[in-house]
């Protein structure tokens, strides 16, 4: 039974379902109807606590935005929706149907029956306006929830638009017919167990390159491998250069008895289309085939369990920055390319960005993670991870799924990420990105000298693969700036001779042991046994030949602050290597820490 109060009948019904339209509850404690209005607030009253409660701390405000990732929280979160747009329109119809009854019962309460309740159009049509502007606001989120539902699932969804070149035969090898190879095409692999959220994850992120003048290609031309460790929240980047030919390949699959050695021939940013015409030598259904072949190749060599990749295309690349504003990034070093492509048709641009603080939109941060010209792959590499780094320190997920950008959002990122990460993982893999340490990443790039042997002719890249795989086993254990250092030094390809000035018996190759540990290709030459032209030097000497200094300023640096001279500049063209360091009576007796001992990594 309705409660009533004696002076309810000045009450409007109307304004006690704008009062409840409000919150629920509201018009009927106005209509005079308290334990009513206690029923209609009570759940809209503890769902607000919980609310509250889950964002007082950034951890469980984390975990609650990651949680919205997860198609099964969206598709609940949905469903609330709905339920709550119907609660809200029963409390506001409630609401008017209360006070309006409140309102006659005060009016005609002497009069037998049942007060009569006259039509009254105008509040009907304003009770009408508020359901129609509260299902409005109900349909719009659901739009928003949808819309992020769509994007989580479509970016884990098969590679649409991948789809293979007809081809009748697999790769040929030197004396090798088409018809030498099995026709069958190899059964589709079964997916790995999902990530338990403690071991080593490893994500493979792969740059494509799908522009018209490749004519159907996919060029992977950046490979970089994601390692996190959960426990120590320690990440490294590992990254290999897309001239890589020669990387080895699982023994289990027929691809590996097919190609000599056991290795791709090809560079390794063909293999994926090789691969997705050659279902005969690599397992994997037509949309994943490509995939699992890069994971495999790049996890026999650097010997992990590759579970996951995530693929940018490099077109929906630059549309992604655009969407998010652009990307602030710290050019260590200038760079300039005299001949980047152009995607408009007006062929090879001059390009040049200078050191500093630079805002870029997408082209330009594209621009400066693809640049070749004039720089070493080594740079390339690092340009690409700082980008990439650059992205997830200036991005919130919080202001991605903000209404205003959702839509911009969602539809730049379904056209350019692909991945087969379960989208039930994303709130895991959001929430552990948010708690991983990125002020001390662990960086590897694998390039000559040390990781690999250049052919300068034939533009390709031969992987060490021992040191590149012991680089990996260690690259939670050293140092990263350490690390980081020592590949700078590499990368500027000093040639380094060290000569006994002294007579002091193992001296030079304990000098070269040294400067080999920080990175350094120093080496006693065979000439007159590794000596001097004579043995009474007191102090050590650094002579650099036939203006190398320009270029190796890391170098010549740690050279000067090792040894406390001053590096000596002559002009020799009969020398042919950089550097020549001559040891003496007063040269420091330098060897190598322990965990530093030999080749980096």
């Amino acid at each position: 039974m309705l409660e009533r109060r004696d002076r309810s009948g000045d009450r409007s019904p109307f304004a006690a379902a704008f009062l409840s339209f409000l919150f629920p509850g509201l018009g009927q404690a106005y209509a005079g109807l308290p334990l009513r209005a206690l029923g209609f607030a009570l759940l809209p009253v503890l769902g607000l606590a919980l609310l509250a409660g889950a964002i007082a701390s950034d951890q469980t405000r984390t975990t609650l935005i990651a949680s919205l990732t997860s198609p099964t929280v969206l598709l609940v979160a949905l469903g609330l929706n709905v339920a709550l747009l119907f609660y809200r329109a029963v409390a506001v119809l409630d609401a008017y149907r209360a006070a309006a009854y409140v309102r006659e019962t005060a009016l005609h309460g002497n009069r037998l029956g049942p007060p009569r309740r006259r039509l009254r159009v105008l509040p009907l049509t304003g009770v009408a306006v508020l359901l129609a502007v509260t299902s409005a606001g109900h349909v719009a989120a659901a739009r928003y929830n949808l819309l992020a539902y769509d994007l989580v699932t479509s970016i884990g969804a098969p590679t649409a638009g991948r789809t293979p070149r007809p081809t009748t035969a697999g790769p040929t090898r030197p004396g090798a017919s088409p018809q030498s190879v099995a026709a069958t095409p190899l059964p589709t692999s079964t997916p790995p167990p999902a990530w338990n959220g403690r071991e080593l994850l490893n994500i493979l992120l792969i740059g494509t390159d799908s522009r018209p003048a490749l004519q159907g290609e996919y060029h992977t031309d950046t490979l970089i491998l994601a390692s996190i460790d959960p426990v120590s929240r320690q990440v490294a980047m590992l990254s290999l250069p897309r001239d890589t030919v020669n990387v080895p390949l699982p023994e289990a699959w027929p691809a590996a008895s097919f190609y000599a050695g056991g290795t791709y021939p090809g560079k390794i940013n063909s293999l994926w289309t090789t691969a997705i015409d050659s279902p005969n030598l690599f397992p994997g259904s037509d949309d994943e085939r490509g995939y699992i072949a890069l994971k495999g190749a790049l996890g026999e060599l650097y010997q992990l369990d590759i579970r996951y990749y995530m693929e940018v295309d490099f077109s929906g690349f630059r549309s992604v920055i655009d969407t998010l504003g652009g990307v602030m990034i710290d050019v260590q070093v200038p760079v300039t390319d005299d001949h980047y492509p152009s995607d408009d048709g007006r062929g090879a641009l001059n390009l040049y960005i200078p050191a500093g603080i630079q805002h870029m939109n997408g082209a330009e941060a594209l621009a400066y993670a693809r640049a070749r010209h004039s720089t070493s792959d080594f740079d390339r590499a690092e340009r690409q991870q700082r980008v990439i780094l650059s992205l997830r320190e200036q991005t919130d997920i919080g202001s991605l799924l903000a209404p205003g950008r959702l839509d911009a959002v969602a539809g730049a990122l379904k056209q350019a990420v692909r991945t087969d990460i379960p989208a039930e993982l994303f709130p895991q893999l959001v929430a552990l990105g948010q708690d991983v340490d990125f002020e001390n990443i662990r960086k590897l790039v694998f390039t000559p000298p040390l990781y690999q042997t250049e052919c300068v002719t034939c533009y390709s890249l031969t992987p060490n693969v021992e040191t590149i795989r012991e680089a990996v086993r260690e690259a939670f254990a050293v140092d990263p700036e350490e690390r980081a250092t020592r590949e700078r030094l590499a990368a500027e390809g000093a040639e380094i001779w060290v000569v006994n000035g002294s007579g002091a018996e193992g001296q030079a190759s304990r000098l070269t042991t040294y400067l080999a540990s920080h990175g350094l290709a120093a080496q006693v030459p065979n000439a007159n046994g590794g000596r001097a032209d004579r043995l009474n030097y007191e102090e050590t000497e650094i002579r650099v030949y036939n203006g190398a200094s320009a270029r190796l300023p890391r170098t010549l640096r740690l050279l000067r602050e090792t040894l406390g001279v001053r590096p000596e500049r002559l002009q020799d063209e009969g020398i042919n290597v950089d550097i020549v360091v001559i040891t003496g009576s007063e040269t420091p007796d330098l060897t190598p820490a322990p965990e530093l001992t030999g080749p980096p990594g």
